[in-house]
């Protein structure tokens, strides 16, 4: 079956030679650059689940790595307290560097832009909806916009609540109407976040909640987030929703009282401090630490970084992520460890799996007699298995990587 898999990975997913790791040596473990402070007092993590070797070198090879990628020859990357990075090209996918790419992390609310990327083509920004009590049901003291029951809101308000504010009322009303508007709607809209995720190829996010409040089995990866990101900054309103500096929530006159209008501010600091800042997300909870998205434009190029698992100190998560654009910015265009897969890769590589795989396992024979087809469990399996690698690296690579990386641990 590994030979199987090994050449099916190598027929369906040959990427052209720029996409391929600069040298093989960056498959390496290598630690990430980390500056020197006081573990902070924090609950357990949540247990990822078991890594999958292809999962984790999707896109590249060399991002199969807990540790730190880079190119050769690139600027030392800043030290960051980040458990988890990475740096993309927005517009040629070109991953610049990277620290643990796809490895699990809770995201907190940075999973706000999985329902923007989701649902904001499905709503239409102009329409005005009421709010639900259900729409309030979050968890006592985290972020919300101030939403009230009863109020009538446009939905274009509502986006600007959850990118600048993290308002977890308004990612469960966007969520509830994005679903139907019903009392399904809510659930309806994570499911269809979990399938907009996988149809990007990103295989290492689960979302539980529309807000990235904290729920059991809910992680992400700093490379899905650079997938959803890449989607979420093509679309026009996304763009202008995240750089909008300050927004106006308007005044509700309810049957039992009256509501003042307030203003709110974006909380993304890259936007005020970061010439070129083209916007992004912040996200924190208890468990999941600080997270962060942000991209920049800087002569006539555009980066992105995502970021999980930080401390605030002694920089916050958005500071990080500019330090880490710049050490973008001073690679030279064409720098790559890998790529971002697109959608199209991904919907390709899964319309030739089974195609692929019953030419592997039911196919004929070198001598020409028709080989016994494999049960179908196991078929089904290995095209899975298949649709999921998406690199250019053979698959036997990466099973040597996870053998060096339990003989790496067995010696610390």
């Amino acid at each position: 079956m590994t030979r199987i898999l090994a050449a099916l990975a190598a027929t369906l997913f040959a990427v052209p030679a720029a996409a391929l790791p600069a040298s093989p040596a960056l498959a390496a473990e290598l630690p990430c650059p980390k500056p020197k402070v006081a573990a902070p007092s924090m609950p357990p993590r949540p247990v990822p689940p078991a890594e999958n070797p292809a999962d984790m070198a999707v896109g590249g090879s060399a991002l199969a790595t807990h540790g730190l990628v880079a190119a050769e020859g690139s600027p030392r990357p800043p030290a960051v307290t980040a458990t988890t990075w990475l740096v993309a090209d927005l517009d040629t996918g070109e991953v610049l560097g990277a620290c643990g790419p796809h490895v699990h992390q809770t995201p907190a609310s940075v999973q706000k832009i999985l329902l923007a990327a989701t649902a904001l083509e499905q709503l239409d920004p102009a329409q005005k909806v009421t709010i639900t009590r259900g729409d309030l049901n979050i968890e006592p003291g985290s972020s919300a916009v101030g939403l009230v029951v009863g109020g009538v809101y446009p939905i274009s308000t509502l986006w600007l609540g959850l990118l600048l504010n993290s308002g977890n009322d308004a990612a469960n009303a966007l969520a509830r109407l994005a679903g139907g508007g019903g009392n399904d709607g809510l659930p309806k809209t994570v499911a269809a976040m979990n399938a907009k995720a996988a149809s990007l190829g990103a295989n290492q996010t689960h979302a539980v909640t529309p807000s990235g409040l904290d729920g059991k089995g809910q992680f992400t990866s700093a490379y899905d987030l650079a997938l959803i990101a890449r989607v979420c900054f093509a679309n026009d309103d996304f763009r202008k929703y995240v750089l909008t500096r300050s927004a106006k929530m308007p005044a509700q006159k309810l049957k039992s009282r009256k509501v003042g209008g307030f203003q709110f501010q974006n909380e993304n600091k890259l936007v005020y401090n970061y010439p070129g800042a083209l916007g992004g997300k912040t996200g924190f909870t208890t468990l999941a630490r600080h997270s962060y998205v942000g991209a920049a434009e800087r002569d006539g190029r555009r980066l992105v970084v995502t970021l999980l698992g930080a401390e605030a100190r002694p920089l916050r998560g958005w500071e990080q992520g500019a330090k880490l654009l710049d050490w973008g910015f001073a690679q030279p265009k064409g720098t790559s460890v890998g790529h971002l897969v697109t959608p199209e890769e991904v919907a390709e590589a899964k319309a030739a799996a089974p195609a692929e795989e019953e030419k592997a396992v039911g196919g004929e024979t070198e001598s020409g007699t028709a080989r016994p087809s494999a049960p179908r469990g196991l078929a089904v399996a290995a095209a899975l298995s298949v649709a999921v690698v998406l690199t250019a690296a053979p698959l036997l690579l990466l099973l040597t990587q996870r053998r060096r990386r339990r003989l790496a641990r067995s010696t610390r």
